[in-house]
């Protein structure tokens, strides 16, 4: 977990609920959360065409970096949802185990243009989902709906791809927060990814061109050739220490850790469609549907 103002929120998180995930802590809408990793391997295949990735359908929030997002099924009618991080979720980070689902809200977002300018507010009327267990997600549903945003502002949301993300793919994290873009490559995938009281599973690994900071937590991690979102930034090993908050570390399926101090992740968002059904209702009980229920 990514903060910039680390003082006041790690006096609030140890005292707290023991270990959390890199966050910003609340600052004027402008400060984000780290991603970054070691060089891409070589790709001997043609490149696919790459295209350019804006801030356009991104959000920020008073901690965290976030994107309006719709499903391959959603409907233009249907309620709009913003996609964050669950250790930026507003009332605090979720324990181990912990899944939250309708949970109310009203929190604000800034809407952003592809030049990072701010051209609307949009509002929380629920926590549709949100868990700090095997990922860390949180997803609201909007007052707003797709076709709202689109014909008011000019704004489409995010797609969220619905098949896993492969190494070596060129991407973007396009942080709301900073109103920056930090592009690289996916690395590799890490088996288990542990910080402090808290492990993600399958967590997408950053080249070392990502160098992302306090505050982009949350942001989405577009692939550069369908302009899809593939994950969603988490955190970064920060002072190399060994899987404490802020210092995640990798663990295999043998259980041996490995360290890489300054290199940077992201948690994988294809298995989220399967769980949204018609109107964009979360249904944990769907077909397909994996993520944790509580």
């Amino acid at each position: 977990m990514r903060k910039p103002l680390v003082a006041a929120l790690f006096a609030l998180v140890m005292t707290g609920a023991g270990a959390a995930p890199a966050v910003a802590a609340s600052a004027p809408e402008s400060t984000p959360t780290h991603v970054s990793a070691k060089a891409a391997p070589a790709r001997t295949e043609t490149a696919p065409t790459l295209q350019a990735v804006s801030l356009a359908g991104t959000v920020a929030l008073s901690n965290c970096s976030g994107s309006v997002v719709r499903f391959p099924n959603s409907a233009d009618t249907d309620p709009a949802l913003v996609l964050s991080n669950g250790h930026c979720l507003e009332t605090g980070f979720p324990d181990p185990g912990e899944v939250i689902v309708g949970q109310a809200s009203s929190r604000t977002f800034s809407l952003l243009n592809s030049a990072g300018t701010k051209v609307a507010t949009l509002r929380a009327s629920k926590v549709a989902y949100s868990t700090m267990t095997d990922t860390d997600i949180t997803i609201y549903q909007l007052t707003s709906t797709y076709a709202t945003i689109k014909n008011s502002y000019g704004i489409s949301a995010l797609t969220v791809q619905n098949t896993h993300p492969t190494a070596g793919t060129a991407i973007t994290v396009a942080s709301g927060y900073w109103k920056r873009l930090y592009n690289c490559s996916i690395d590799g995938f890490v088996y288990r990814l542990k910080e402090g009281d808290w492990t993600w599973k399958d967590s997408v690994r950053y080249t070392s061109a990502c160098n992302t900071i306090g505050g982009t937590s949350g942001s989405p991690v577009v692939d550069q050739s369908t302009g899809k979102v593939v994950a969603v930034n988490n955190t970064g090993n920060e002072d190399g220490e060994r899987c404490t908050v802020n210092n995640p570390c990798e663990v295999d399926a043998s259980g041996n850790v490995t360290v890489r101090e300054g290199i940077n992740y992201a948690e994988e968002t294809y298995q989220i469609p399967a769980c949204f059904t018609t109107g964009n209702k979360l249904d944990l009980t769907a077909s397909g549907c994996v993520l944790p229920k509580p």
